[in-house]
């Protein structure tokens, strides 16, 4: 049997530049991995097919041939021509609907997993990211193994980040309903052309920034999520919990993707630790005080 950790990520930056003629958006994104995963297993079975088990997260993702983790399966095997055999428990953690990219770990997870189970060459990894590519935007961001990364394109053209020093304290909260991507995005309005500019700009500068410097009170003013226009003005519940956050002294407080989930950072672990408890005692709130992994 294969065990697979797939983390959750934040955008710790994420600029719109345009819509494309296929329908998505290019992206000027800083990925981050954090430490809040969900869990899959992965063994081959004597009866043929792909037999996939949900454990927690909504009643929706028990429906196999609707959950990305499936479809990550079955593209697998069609593009390397394997008969399939296989069993796949999923153990949902991740808040879904929370700007979190939990569907998408979980995809590029399996397909890693199942590399490992069918035991593939170190040269199949570039069809596996084609893989990826096709399921979604974040996917290859989680195959690729890096704490930090930037994107653009659709997010999947990636340029790992080795941060210099430290990175802070995490507070995440997710507020109990969620945001869907389509939403977000349909909802958008993109930046005047000199202020986006303006904000790549702003985006080099950070990631230049936390490659020499680490994480810093200047690099704290550049986070920036185009998202949050068109999320917070419709969804008061994301809109208060950053507030809240922002209230309680986070050094930066963004909302991550395309919501529902907010975060704050802090240096220090015990501060990270008072807001967490602190914001925790409102009723409805899931809270995780985590890191960068």
């Amino acid at each position: 049997m294969i065990k697979v950790k797939a983390f959750a990520k934040i955008n710790l930056f994420l600029e719109v530049t345009r819509r494309r003629p296929d329908g998505y958006h290019d992206l000027a994104t800083l990925f981050a991995r954090i430490g809040i995963s969900d869990r899959l297993s992965l063994k081959k079975i004597a009866a043929p097919g792909i037999r996939l088990i949900v454990k927690g997260g909504p009643r929706a993702l028990g429906r196999p041939a609707d959950n990305i983790v499936f479809r990550a399966a079955v593209k697998f095997f069609e593009v390397f021509g394997i008969d399939p055999a296989v069993e796949i428990g999923l153990e949902k953690n991740i808040p879904v609907g929370a700007g979190l990219g939990g569907g998408s770990s979980d995809a590029a997870a399996a397909l890693l997993g199942l590399a490992r189970l069918y035991k593939l060459p170190r040269k199949a990894s570039a069809r596996l990211m084609k893989i990826a590519a096709g399921l979604g935007s974040d996917v290859p961001f989680f195959m690729l193994g890096a704490s930090l990364a930037e994107g653009t394109g659709r997010g999947e053209k990636l340029k790992a980040i080795k941060p210099a020093g430290r990175l802070p304290y995490i507070v995440l909260v997710y507020p109990g309903a969620p945001v869907y991507t389509k939403e977000a995005y349909g909802k958008l309005r993109p930046g005047p052309v000199p202020e986006v500019a303006l904000r790549l700009r702003a985006f080099k500068k950070l990631c230049g920034l936390i490659k020499s410097g680490g994480f810093t009170a200047e690099s704290a003013r550049l986070l920036f999520n185009r998202l949050e226009t068109s999320v917070l003005p419709g969804h008061k519940a994301v809109r208060q919990a950053k507030e809240k956050l922002v209230k309680l002294g986070g050094e930066a407080v963004l909302m991550s993707g395309s919501g529902a989930s907010v975060f704050a950072l802090c240096r220090d672990r015990s501060k990270a630790a008072r807001i967490a408890a602190e914001i925790g005692r409102i009723r409805g709130y899931i809270i995780f005080l985590t890191k960068f992994c």
